[in-house]
């Protein structure tokens, strides 16, 4: 999905939301245990209901990873039904690679070629060599961490240097002399608020992936007012909130619920600023 298509399926379908499978075990409904593939059981259930109410899909790897092979085949078999299935929707892996040259080109390789998914999350702390080999594939994007919604974050992320230039900001200005709008979003959390502000300046036409809403306390009115463009520019990722929005039999119906209610906020959003 380029990045026309990208914003002509937001400007159609009136969403931005990335419904973010932080699939575990330990929180899924218990009567899902019995079944020979748990995770993807609940995975199917989750996308069938929500897909009519989002334009993305974000599996975190470490939740399928802490499950070894049986993890890895559940990941696999939640992407060929996404590709099958919801073909028009965006499909991210959440999986935060980035290591020396070739070993990136082995991460590119198995998410882009082997899996064949249409965008990564990639860490910049090893630079540019690191990352170029993600860049390479055509129709595929890099999204790269740059201010993230954890605690944390303040650690090293709003750090500044002798001359005042905040780490994150080095990350935004450094990275696009590597790739364009066309190819590279950034992971920007939805708890960093007004910095959206001062985030535009930098990268004015580059989609971010926005997580933090929900279960994290983020706001969507507060993202879009700092952070949406004329494009859009932003895919809002809900994962605990929507995904266990109930435990029971009723799981799924109440996770089309949780996100039907968002899209309903994020329509405003996209009739009041793009349309």
């Amino acid at each position: 999905m380029n990045r026309q298509q990208l914003v002509e399926v937001i400007k159609q379908r009136k969403t931005f939301l990335c419904v973010g499978l932080d699939t575990d075990i330990k929180k899924i409904p218990a009567h899902l245990l019995t079944a020979e593939d748990p995770i993807f059981d609940f995975n199917k259930a989750i996308i069938d209901a929500t897909a009519p109410f989002c334009m993305a899909f974000k599996p975190n790897l470490a939740f399928y990873e802490s499950l070894g092979v049986k993890g890895w085949v559940a990941f696999e078999k939640t992407i060929k039904y996404l590709k099958a299935n919801y073909p028009q929707h965006f499909i991210i892996a959440d999986a935060k690679r980035g290591d020396i040259g070739n070993t990136s080109a082995m991460y590119a390789r198995s998410f882009f070629e082997e899996l064949d998914i249409d965008s990564l999350t990639v860490a910049p702390y090893m630079g540019e060599d690191s990352v170029s080999p993600f860049l390479g594939y055509e129709g595929k994007w890099v999204i790269l961490l740059a201010l993230t919604s954890n605690k944390g974050s303040h650690d090293f992320q709003l750090t500044a240097d002798a001359d005042g230039e905040r780490l994150f900001e080095k990350v935004l200005r450094t990275s696009r002399k590597w790739a364009g709008a066309d190819k590279m979003m950034y992971v920007v959390g939805a708890t960093q608020g007004q910095a959206f502000e001062g985030i535009r300046q930098i990268v004015p036409d580059s989609f971010l992936l926005v997580p933090g809403i929900g279960a994290q306390g983020g706001s969507l009115e507060e993202v879009c007012k700092y952070g949406m463009t004329k494009d859009c520019g932003l895919i809002v990722n809900s994962s605990r909130a929507i995904i266990y929005a109930s435990n029971g039999d009723d799981f799924a119906e109440a996770a089309a619920k949780a996100a039907e209610d968002v899209q309903k906020k994020m329509a405003k959003e996209v009739e009041a600023r793009m349309i």
